[in-house]
């Protein structure tokens, strides 16, 4: 890839990390330390520049959540998937350390996925839909006993604890006093999937009945 666009790539990447999407062109071009002109001619638009970034930071992760889920399949035949093993698919190579050099891309793709409105139309309708129907379907045979419904709003409560975690990272060791660590990735890992397993396999609630009111 063109080392310009590279540094384009990387300086708007921390920015929207630090930041949010708000940042402005000019941001960018000071901290790339190119004009206006290089964004315009390798990205042509604040929208297309950021569609990049998110290509180039999810699509390893896509491949990755995948292969790992292709290989608990075969290792399963047609039984039953085991729970714990497919939330590590699905958490773990979003959690795991970034490549030296990138370690804003969590808090990138916190940002992200905390927008409804840009997690919808730049990464969900792009990225993950596929990958969301992959994980849905091995949910079913990992806890078959759960309606349709249920298994989807556990999976959200987990994708929502993971993105909290990012977001919050730098804050966590503040606010705990020092007591937690989410640096230590593996162990974090670990927590989320427990926490996670824990809800997936809790009875589902009977919906309360509403009392009738009397005039």
């Amino acid at each position: 890839m063109n080392e310009t666009k590279v540094r384009i790539l990387d300086a708007a990447e921390r920015l929207f990390a630090q930041q949010g999407l708000d940042v402005s062109i000019r941001a960018i071009t000071d901290e790339a330390g190119v004009n206006l002109a290089a964004v315009n001619y390798h990205f042509q638009s604040k929208e297309a520049l950021v569609d990049a970034i998110i290509a180039r930071r999810l699509e390893p992760v896509t491949r990755r959540r995948l292969e790992m889920l292709d290989a608990i399949e075969a290792r399963s035949g047609s039984g039953p998937l085991p729970l714990e093993e497919i939330l590590e698919a699905f958490l773990a190579p979003v959690l795991e350390p970034p490549e030296p050099g990138h370690e804003h891309l969590k808090s990138f793709i916190g940002r992200i996925y905390s927008v409804p409105d840009e997690f919808i139309e730049r990464v969900f309708s792009v990225h993950l839909a596929p990958v969301a129907a992959r994980f849905t379907a091995a949910l079913a045979r990992a806890v078959p006993e759960l309606p349709e419904a249920e298994r989807l709003w556990r999976l959200y409560f987990t994708a929502g604890a993971m993105v909290h975690v990012m977001n919050w990272s730098q804050m966590i060791p503040k606010i705990s006093k020092g007591l937690i660590d989410p640096s230590d990735t593996r162990a974090l890992i670990k927590r989320i999937i427990d926490f996670a397993a824990a809800g997936f396999r809790a009875p589902v609630t009977p919906k309360p009945v509403k009392e009738e009111t009397h005039a």
